[in-house]
């Protein structure tokens, strides 16, 4: 068969290929085809894919069985015919061009723009593929990241290098926190701060929502944006992350920025895991997942990090929606087990118009103590985070109460709990849409804990005499 130059919409720069193109395909099914025949073919090799009528796509190596290959193609199999669809190996992995121009552009998943502007041109191209960071270069993550949401920077810290993930469930507000936490999200002055946020398969309206959210508030000048749509090829999400996290290390490691990633909806990249593993007629594992999920998100989740002596850092903002509220469910099981805590949304107060509904009681964040204190945020802010934690657990373990015997069987020490449940859900966690600083929160955190009886302010009693709106007063009761 005569050589004839194919291009794949993974790799731009059109080049001659003079390896073989192969009309030996013996099956499709799903997003899969089957090549026989082959020799030389690696795992992970990127693959062109000429159609009959001319059309081009793209295809990876999944597997390779003796003589055949088991290709996943990017575009969808719809169309290929198994007799005359022609198929060339590139001898490379997926790749991707990076510069510092994507600041501010819109890609789709594989990392090609889709927004009409100006070609990018690539300072290097990066393989996708990626490694988790070496635990021997590992720095420990020591740095405040602001967020602007009190519940998680009063209670569970973002710090640098940490991954954080959000558990919603369907129609919780996740998405509307994960635009105000990019548009508000900032680090120390005079640090270089960016954004890569990558969305997979999202509907048009909630894309729309995001280029609104962007462009009307400037965001979009530090965010670099990968987009993959509900209706855009499934096993395209695959890509997704993977792209947006060399984007990230790139801007991290390489031009010292502090960058965040944002990624949105992990319960879809696992969907679409899943349905490539029926394709291949994998044994299932749980609720019908593949076997290896948990390596292929600790993949994902453990290129967050800091390396030593590099300025810049990764750190993860995973979202994903749990099926039917279930934390137990595979996806934010197995998430919970690689990551350092959780962010958790509530339907209750979701439902009572809480926003954002952050319920920060099963709320945990591992590293928080090694991005808080003095000269970092405050010194009394871990004293306060659990003097605030005890106060909630104990209102809400009231309201409990209340349900069987009535407020009236309650204490006047029982009360003023009930009202510190009510007014931090109100003032604390439902803040709205306004961004807040650290000390705004740690003041509004005060001014609450002022309607606690002295004595019970156990945990704070070291800042008392600092912070206390009252402090004059603490004093003589003390």
């Amino acid at each position: 068969m005569t050589p004839e130059t194919m291009t794949s919409p993974m790799e731009p720069k059109a080049r001659p290929l003079v390896s073989t193109d192969y009309r030996t395909l013996s099956y499709v099914t799903g997003p899969l085809i089957f090549v026989e025949n082959v020799h030389g073919v690696a795992y992970d090799e990127m693959v062109a894919i000429r159609m009959p009528d001319g059309a081009h796509r793209s295809g990876q190596v999944l597997e390779v069985s003796g003589t055949t290959a088991v290709i996943q193609v990017f575009e969808g199999t719809r169309g290929i015919d198994v007799d005359m669809t022609e198929v060339r190996f590139l001898e490379e992995v997926a790749r991707i061009d990076v510069s510092p121009d994507l600041l501010g552009r819109v890609l789709n998943g594989t990392g090609a723009p889709i927004d009409g502007g100006a070609p990018i041109i690539p300072e290097r191209r990066l393989p996708m593929t990626g490694a988790p960071i070496n635990p021997y270069t590992r720095e420990k993550p020591a740095d405040f990241i602001e967020t602007g949401i009190s519940a998680i920077d009063g209670l569970n810290t973002l710090v640098r290098g940490q991954k954080l993930p959000i558990f919603s469930g369907s129609g919780l507000p996740a998405n509307e926190l994960a635009a105000q936490i990019i548009r508000q999200a900032r680090v120390k002055s005079g640090e270089e701060f960016a954004i890569v946020f990558g969305a997979m398969g999202i509907t048009h309206r909630e894309s729309a929502y995001f280029m609104n959210q962007f462009e009307s508030t400037g965001a979009l000048e530090r965010v670099v944006f990968f987009l993959n749509l509900a209706d855009d090829p499934t096993v395209e999400r695959l890509l997704t992350p993977k792209a947006a996290l060399t984007v990230a290390e790139y801007l991290a490691f390489e031009k010292d920025m502090q960058v965040l990633v944002v990624l949105s909806d992990m319960t879809n990249y696992c969907e679409a895991l899943r349905e490539v593993s029926t394709a291949r007629e994998e044994v299932p594992g749980r609720r019908g997942y593949p076997g290896y999920m948990y390596t292929d998100l600790s993949m994902i989740y453990e290129r967050a990090g800091r390396i030593k002596g590099r300025k810049g850092s990764v750190t993860q903002l995973p979202i994903l929606t749990m099926p039917d509220d279930d934390i137990t469910h595979p996806i934010p099981d197995l998430t919970g087990y690689i990551t350092e805590g959780q962010i958790v949304l509530s339907r209750q107060l979701h439902r009572r118009a809480v926003y954002p509904p952050i319920d920060v009681l099963p709320c945990l964040s591992r590293l928080m103590n090694l991005g808080i204190g003095e000269g970092k945020t405050r010194e009394d802010h871990r004293e306060v985070a659990n003097q605030l934690y005890a106060a909630y657990a104990q209102g809400r373990d009231l309201r409990k109460l209340v349900a069987i015997v009535g407020e009236e069987a309650l204490s006047d020490n029982d009360r003023s709990y009930l009202r510190f449940a009510d007014e931090f859900e109100k003032r604390i966690v439902g803040q709205g849409e306004e961004g807040r600083t650290i000390e705004d929160t740690l003041a509004i955190s005060w001014e609450l804990m002022a309607g606690l009886p002295m004595s019970e302010l156990k945990r704070v009693r070291d800042f008392i005499d600092t912070y206390h709106p009252n402090a004059e007063q603490a004093s003589d009761e003390a």
